[in-house]
């Protein structure tokens, strides 16, 4: 079992070919599919349409009013 863990390291450090099948295995895949859904999202919309998303913050409370703040004149 050892011997199988060796190899596979030893092929990982030397071979890049075999780095990039094993990268491609792991991340690539699922790269190429968000890729592809982004494409998928922005094709749908239609040239020159303009879309703003916004949060409003429903707890949030603005104050009415200011504060006053004294101050003093600086000749």
């Amino acid at each position: 079992m050892f011997k199988y863990i060796l190899i596979f390291f030893l092929l990982i450090a030397f071979v890049p070919s075999f780095r990039r099948f094993i990268f491609w295995l792991l991340v690539g895949r699922k790269l190429t599919k968000q890729q592809q859904q982004y494409t998928n999202q922005t094709q749908q919309r239609q040239e020159g349409e303009i879309k703003v998303e916004t949060n409003p913050d429903k707890n949030k409370q603005t104050p009415k009013t200011g504060q006053y703040v004294d101050y003093e004149e600086v000749k």
